[in-house]
């Protein structure tokens, strides 16, 4: 079974127990708390403190977030179990999912980070408080890291005072652990410094949206910081805070996949249930369509996801394929998975909007995960740079096999500096494709020839086309994303076994994505003859199989229905 299912929950095959106990003791809470408590504290905007305390308790970010050599015997880093229990987070709500993720970015920069005896220190303080929370967006800067306003300013005896302020801070009001980006006054020399958010110079002003989850700004009022509070400083701290990014940022397509299956399962329940002109409303054939699309784009989420944290787990000096899997899954997979759930609120209309069910709560909490962590159009600028290495500049490396076992994710921690994006090398795409001859598999390799067409048609030209128009850059980079996401979901689909109705359904709608990108970018009012005459040979119509849609509706699709229902 792909989809996760808290009722039937399937063996991850970890390699130790403790692994799965996390797994299972965590969707053991959350049902205990049932689905009636879960709203009423969303509804109340009430802080999750009782998750916290559960994960105080059972000492779960003890075990997920710490590397190997701190902790306990044995521990390490995992990429695969941090996939599983943001999906679990996210599958139980918005709110819980932020707790965690805005912890594993406010702890990062100090394992990445050059203080060892913080490292030490905050393994003990993450046992006494278990958030943590990531200082480093600023309200008058946004999105511009470059110009912080928060300073460390010297003192005649070799300390620092920090003053500034910080806005948009996850945890910002109870983490035992904020990691703090700023300069050291009169230099532009960047530093992260750890602070407390109980200590008398910490300030939290206020929550800045109105929700369960706790987005603080905060002030620091002449904080007294010593060299024992120093992460790291200069060049070292810039490239700390966005490995950090580089490392967290994954959490967001997890978290979105478990958010959307919850939802999957209340909409097949409902709409099976419900009787309309004389017939089940699953029955409908506008419905059967939005269905199956809606579980074919979510099966390719959960499959992208999986593939792509094996290439997190093997980074190495060589082999950086993870930093173009890695913004994939940040963006793509949380915009897929905005789209699906559009999808099946078109099916279950009125009910979306009811305040005792799950769906209503992830109706907005969803749409703001594209947003976190870089904008899609931030994550798209970085993607395209990607495009020469991948088309036509393929390397060697050995093939990566499922990679679900104990080893710690050494290279996360050791990144190092951030500079050479542009010619990380990738396997050849084409021989991921050669390996599957399916219908609309064929149709989308031929949509891939015409997008190379297209690449070397543009020539150089092609880059000052999308330095001038961001809508040319994101279009032009949605079908590079195309390319890549395809390759891993095939990579995915024969690990895990996945059966080939389901695989070429998948590249249904794949197939119309590319054809709509296409299109898109045809009717551009700045691509040339040349590329307009590509684009054209980009649009294509995907093989219609009437009795395939109507298997996989039935035998994987409709076979959810009543499965999964969270516990009152």
């Amino acid at each position: 079974m792909l989809l996760f299912n808290p009722k039937k929950y399937q063996d991850r095959n970890y390699p130790d127990e403790r692994s799965k106990e996390i797994m299972v003791k965590t969707i053991e809470w959350f049902e205990n708390k049932g689905l009636k408590k879960l709203n009423e504290d969303y509804h109340a905007r009430e802080f999750t403190y009782d998750f916290a305390e559960f994960i105080k308790r059972e000492k779960i970010f003890e075990t997920l977030f710490l590397p190997e050599g701190y902790g306990d015997k044995g521990q390490y880093y995992s990429t695969y179990r941090m996939f599983e229990f943001s999906e679990i987070c996210g599958f139980y709500g918005m709110a819980y999912w932020y707790l965690y993720h805005v912890s594993t970015l406010g702890l990062d920069p100090v394992f990445l980070g050059d203080n060892e005896a913080f490292k030490h220190k905050a393994v003990e303080k993450l046992k006494e408080n278990p958030l943590c929370a990531f200082g480093l967006s600023e309200k008058d800067h946004g999105a511009d890291i470059y110009s912080s306003s928060m300073k460390l300013y010297p003192c005649e005896d070799g300390t620092y005072v920090a003053r500034g302020t910080k806005y948009y801070i996850g945890n910002g009001n109870e983490a035992g652990i904020v990691t703090v980006f700023g300069k050291i006054d009169g230099s532009e020399e960047y530093v992260f410094f750890a602070v407390d958010s109980k200590h008398e110079k910490y300030e939290c002003i206020q929550n800045v949206i109105d929700a369960q989850n706790y987005v603080a700004e905060f002030a620091l009022h002449d904080y007294p910081i010593t060299d024992d509070l120093i992460l790291s400083r200069g060049p070292k701290a810039w490239d700390d805070m966005l490995n950090t990014i580089n490392i967290c940022k994954f959490n967001i397509g997890s978290g979105a996949i478990g958010i959307v299956t919850h939802s999957l399962y209340e909409s097949l329940n409902h709409a099976a249930h419900r009787t309309l002109y004389g017939k089940a409303v699953t029955e409908f054939p506008h419905v059967k369509r939005l269905f199956l699309d809606s579980y074919c784009r979510l099966a390719a989420m959960k499959l992208f996801g999986l593939r792509a944290t094996d290439y997190m787990r093997c980074a190495s000096k060589d082999d950086k394929r993870y930093l173009l899997y890695n913004p994939i899954m940040k963006m793509k997979v949380a915009i897929q998975g905005e789209v699906v759930h559009e999808m099946i609120w078109d099916i279950i209309a009125a009910k979306g909007f009811e305040k005792d069910n799950y769906f209503n709560q992830a109706v907005f909490d969803l749409r703001g995960f594209p947003k976190l962590e870089g904008t899609r159009h931030v994550n798209m600028a970085l993607i395209v740079k990607l495009i020469p290495s991948y088309m036509f500049n393929p390397g060697e490396f050995p093939e990566i096999p499922k990679m679900n076992g104990a080893q710690n994710d050494d290279y996360l921690f050791e990144q190092g500096r951030t500079r050479g994006y542009a010619k990380i090398q990738f396997h050849d795409f084409r021989t991921t494709y050669a390996t599957k001859n399916l219908p609309n598999i064929e149709i989308f390799k031929e949509q891939i020839k015409a997008y190379e067409e297209y690449l070397m048609v543009s020539g150089m030209e092609l880059k000052d086309q999308m330095m001038n128009a961001f809508d040319y850059l994101l279009c032009v980079g949605e079908i590079f994303t195309l390319v890549a996401y395809g390759q891993l979901i095939i990579e995915s689909a024969a690990i895990e076994k996945i059966d080939d109705d389901l695989l070429d359904q998948i590249f249904d709608f794949m197939v119309r994505d590319f054809s709509q990108f296409g299109l898109e970018l045809y009717g551009n009012g700045i691509s040339t003859k040349p590329q307009q005459d590509a684009c054209l040979k980009m649009i294509k119509r995907p093989v219609v199989d009437d009795e395939k849609f109507e298997r996989i509706l039935k035998e994987q699709v409709y076979a959810l229905i009543d499965t999964y229902e969270m516990n009152p």
